[in-house]
């Protein structure tokens, strides 16, 4: 029995061809989905994986051997590989006082922006008081302002409450700066919570408060999550702030490894495995809360 005795089967279509009518977008993505497409993703993942790959080996390297070839010479060479980078870096003052302040800043703006973020997006999305659409709308105005627009009054202001120069002054100015996208992307999660359900949670006598904490925020962690990792990611990788706000005992780990690169002829063995650091830390976070992210991003798409 041949394809065109069986019944249902089209006769006027080619076997494996497309079917009659299929438009050419359908065709491009059902070529796209093929493994030849996958491999060449593959490989585009690859190549713009190449710099960090050459900075952890360059860093694995001594600064004899960086000066006197490139970091691909360790495929040939493996002898090169060595940790005394990462020694001398250990015996840096500056780096590793850098990179304690980078936590010391990171770590409360974060905090302070997703606990703060949090109660007001639940109090804009559930709570009645006077003024609330206008607040709101204030608060949205806030993300159009530009971070290089309030350096100078903030700086002045710091000043003279003698807040800058200091890790106080920057984590400050993160979270003012961090609230307003805290805020509107809380607020429009938490809205989306179906009102019969926190209805239910009152009947049963729950204040705000409890409200907040048993209901809202548990349905509301990808969400939180994602927030967190852009604070974090944002504030580890700032460097304007730092560089205005922070002064010499303050200064985290960006600052600290731009005012090496003055230098870069002398410290270039504590400048590698510094950078990598500096880079790996916010990657290893990002990985760590992946399943978080990627569930409060879908959660927004579907709602």
């Amino acid at each position: 029995m041949t394809a065109t005795d069986v019944p249902g089967v089209d006769k006027t279509a080619p076997a494996g061809g497309p079917a009659p009518g299929e438009s050419w977008g359908s065709r491009l993505a059902r070529g796209v989905s093929g493994g030849l497409t996958q491999v060449f993703l593959l490989v585009v993942g690859l190549f713009w994986l190449v710099p960090t790959i050459g900075l952890l080996l360059s860093s694995l390297r001594t600064p004899e051997d960086m000066n006197a070839s490139g970091w691909w010479k360790v495929f040939t060479e493996p002898a090169q590989l060595t940790v005394d980078s990462y020694q001398t870096l250990l015996e840096n003052d500056d780096i590793t006082t850098s990179l304690v302040n980078t936590v010391l800043i990171t770590v409360p703006a974060t905090v302070l922006v997703v606990v703060i973020g949090s109660l007001a997006g639940y109090a804009f999305a559930w709570m009645e008081f006077p003024g609330r659409d206008w607040w709101f709308l204030a608060v949205v105005g806030l993300l159009v302002v530009p971070v290089q627009v309030a350096l100078i009054p903030i700086a002045e202001l710091f000043g003279e409450i003698g807040l800058f120069g200091s890790i106080l002054g920057v984590i400050l100015f993160h979270v003012g700066f961090g609230l307003p996208f805290a805020v509107f992307l809380l607020r429009n999660f938490f809205a989306e919570i179906p009102r019969e359900l926190l209805e239910a949670a009152r009947l049963d006598g729950a204040g705000e408060l409890r409200l907040f904490l048993r209901v809202v925020m548990p349905l509301g962690g990808p969400a939180v999550a994602s927030l967190g990792i852009f604070q974090f990611l944002w504030v580890w990788n700032d460097m304007l702030v730092a560089l205005v706000f922070s002064d010499a005992g303050s200064q985290p780990i960006t600052v600290a490894l731009q005012t090496q690169v003055r230098q870069f002829g002398n410290n270039i063995d504590v400048l590698a495995p510094g950078a990598f650091i500096s880079m790996v830390i916010p990657l290893a976070v990002f990985f760590a809360f992946q399943r978080q992210f990627v569930s409060g991003v879908m959660a927004g798409a579907v709602k």
